[in-house]
């Protein structure tokens, strides 16, 4: 395991660094690194060493390879945008920016796939091969920012997963810098068909937590776009009512792209941002949408608009245009946003229970609510069980803090009570390892971390992360000496 830094020991680190990318390329002064102290998980806090920011996967090993030889710790870091700490540098060590390298560097349209930098943003994929009418399906609801080697990592979802998939059924390959510097490709070459031989090599690897490597290269999967769209906004007096309808939607054979359902804090506080036109009154708004050849989509939408009547739907709304959709999904991916209006401070669970469970978790949640205290909305992912609660706190009460780190840890475990799991697309990070010893066994846990180590045997790339029993930045910090 690496071993903390002595002043002397940061400042040749960083003298090294320089030597392999140039000065424009690393950052070690103390008042830079605190934009690097954390994730969008801001709970625990701790600054790297240093940061670099190279521009080729060359320079990644060089670096790499100086940190082993070192026996310092690497953190691979996208966009900053992962909510579970899993970029946090808890003892310090060099994050590696993928900031530089986000290009798109080829596309093949007649193959539906592109090579992109592990640095390129999610949303510029879909941007660069909209002309040909092909997309990139996986929309985490930070698109406009977050990048594909963070959204490999973490194998990330988004409400238009209901229907495509996550991450992993829509990367074909990609390159990788391994913990002693060594460069590899697994899954399937940009030059390569698609299948190849052997395990599965690359499947382990995506949703690592950044704890395998470092990824520079990903090899997507372009689909093609829709004929059409239908997108409709179900206004029910209650979540029950709206989650009902959810089952019953599925269960009449109709699959859509997303199902999406917000409940009246959210609404409210979305409403006040954006002024799309949302009800301040209505106990849970529910959108879905329907995508496919244009000539069934009428008929599919009449049906979803009968289930929801069925369940009590005060109103059902249909998107008019184009415009109209994209000013419907932009209020729904920008939810979290929105609460600032609401509260200083948040801390956004990802749990996943059996859609038909939705119901019961819901009257959980505001139970919890309750009980410490906290306001708590919900936006989710209602097609596929995948729960965001948002635990409203403010930081400068060191009880307030304690209360909403308990109300989401109650609610996490009641998702593994309901056969659930701790996350759906966030990971686990620092935030949710010790509840890994609650959804897993202990001979689960040890496959995980032989596995882990086929790849770090050191366990210096990304370290105290994911699994019972790693330590936290707290763990580390000065202790205070008793008064004499």
């Amino acid at each position: 395991m690496a071993s903390v830094l002595t002043p002397d020991q940061q400042s040749e680190l960083a003298r090294q660094l320089r030597a392999i990318l140039g000065s424009d390329a690393v950052v070690d002064k103390p008042d830079e690194l605190l934009v690097y102290e954390c994730d969008a998980y801001t709970l625990e806090k701790n600054p790297p060493n240093a940061v670099v920011l190279p521009r080729t996967t060359e320079q990644i090993s060089q670096v790499v390879k100086l940190c082993a030889a070192l026996n310092v710790p690497i953190i691979p870091r996208g966009a900053g945008t992962s909510l579970s700490g899993s970029l946090l540098a808890v003892t310090g060590g060099v994050v590696i920016s993928l900031a530089r390298m986000n290009r798109v560097l080829s596309v093949d349209v007649r193959n539906r796939r592109a090579l992109v930098e592990a640095g390129c943003v999610n949303a510029w994929i879909t941007n660069a091969v909209k002309s040909h009418g092909l997309y990139f399906a996986p929309d985490p609801s930070s698109q406009t920012a977050c990048t594909i080697g963070g959204n490999v990592a973490m194998n990330s979802g988004g409400p238009h997963t209901l229907k495509y998939g996550v991450t992993t059924d829509h990367v074909l390959g990609f390159e990788i810098v391994l913990p002693d510097g060594e460069i590899v490709w697994l899954g399937t070459t940009p030059d390569g068909g698609e299948d190849v031989d052997g395990y599965d090599l690359r499947g382990a690897v995506i949703g690592c937590e950044g704890m395998f490597g470092v990824i520079t290269r990903v090899l997507v999967r372009l689909i093609r776009a829709p004929q059409g769209y239908k997108t409709l906004l179900g206004i029910f007096e209650n979540v029950d009512d709206a989650s009902q309808t959810v089952s019953d939607i599925i269960a009449a054979g109709i699959v859509p792209c997303a199902l999406e359902m917000m409940d009246q804090l959210i609404t409210q506080a979305i409403e006040a941002a954006y002024k799309f036109g949302f009800p301040l009154d209505a106990g849970a708004v529910l959108i879905v949408e329907l995508d496919g050849l244009a000539a069934g989509l009428e008929r599919q939408a009449q049906r979803v608009i009968e289930i929801c009547n069925q369940n009590k739907a005060r109103e059902v709304r249909v998107a008019k245009s184009e415009q109209e959709r994209a000013d419907l999904w932009k209020c729904r991916k920008r939810a979290f946003g929105a609460i600032g209006r609401l509260s200083p401070n948040f801390l956004t669970q990802d749990g996943v229970v059996p859609r038909s469970k939705l119901p019961e978790i819901m009257r959980f949640i505001r139970a919890t609510s309750k009980k410490y205290g906290l306001r708590i909305p919900n936006v989710f992912h209602a097609g596929d069980g995948n729960i965001h609660p948002l635990v409203l706190y403010d930081e400068r009460y060191p009880e307030q803090v304690r209360k909403a780190v308990q109300a989401g840890n109650d609610i996490l475990e009641k998702c593994i009570e309901m056969g659930g799991s701790v996350t759906g697309e966030h990971g686990i990070g620092v935030e949710k390892m010790d509840l890994m010893a609650k959804q897993f066994t202990k001979d689960d846990l040890e496959a995980m971390q032989m596995l882990r180590r086929v790849f770090d045997p050191d366990h210096r790339c990304n370290p105290h992360k994911m699994f019972p029993g790693s330590k936290r930045c707290s763990d580390f910090a000065p202790k205070k000496q008793a008064a004499a």
